[in-house]
């Protein structure tokens, strides 16, 4: 028999993990930030590991700030915290900015590459490979202090959804679309607002009950 926590939920993410304050740079709390929602939501039989880092992408090297390539990290994440049950992908708005020149297909290529990773993990119970939820970031707003660096950025992230959920469904991943379900604050085009972290971590828990349920 396990041990409890009976699930260990792993949220791979940027700055709306890390629970950015938008137009601000604080962090909301612990219960204010989805994964927080959605520990409180999942309950003690789930343990959820929060691993989001503030300008985060999927495969790209920042030339301004170091560590943000999620590809890189993703392994010895899934290492540390492994046995997991399930791995949530949230990642993509920081591909959008300018200096990458990427396209929605190229983000969600990108994407695809941290699918690959989770698969061949063996992170999971018994050596297996975690379930893998794929998230596609809302789109991006009213840019304020963002405009240059994502200039050029609001039509690819309107495309970004559809793309992403190919990736996903090719690599036998479930799909959840975060734009259907939310908007980015209005203070800075980017981050979310305490409701939408509320809405979020809702639907997040609703889909993991369903997905483990499932395995079982």
């Amino acid at each position: 028999m396990r041990p409890l926590p009976t699930y260990s939920v792993l949220c791979f993410g940027d700055s709306n993990t890390w629970g950015f304050v938008p137009g601000t740079g604080a962090r909301y709390d612990l219960n204010t930030r989805w994964p927080g929602v959605l520990q409180g939501l999942l309950g003690p039989d789930y343990r959820v590991i929060e691993e989001g880092f503030n300008g985060r992408t999927t495969i790209w090297d920042d030339p301004t700030v170091a560590g943000r390539n999620g590809q890189q990290y993703l392994a010895p994440c899934l290492g540390s915290h492994k046995p997991l049950d399930l791995v949530v992908l949230f990642l993509g708005i920081n591909d959008l900015k300018a200096q990458f020149g990427a396209t929605p297909e190229d983000i969600a290529r990108g994407a695809s590459t941290l699918i690959g990773i989770v698969a061949r993990s063996e992170a999971g119970v018994g050596g297996a490979n975690p379930r893998t939820l794929v998230m596609s970031p809302p789109r991006i707003g009213k840019l304020t202090q963002y405009a240059t660096q994502f200039e050029g950025s609001k039509e690819k992230s309107a495309q970004l959804g559809a793309c992403l959920r190919k990736v996903a469904l090719a690599g036998g991943c479930e799909f959840l679309d975060a734009a259907e379900l939310i908007v980015t604050s209005d203070a800075d085009g980017i981050h979310l607002e305490k409701d939408a972290h509320r809405t979020l971590g809702a639907a997040v828990a609703e889909r993991i009950r369903r997905m483990l349920s499932e395995g079982d």
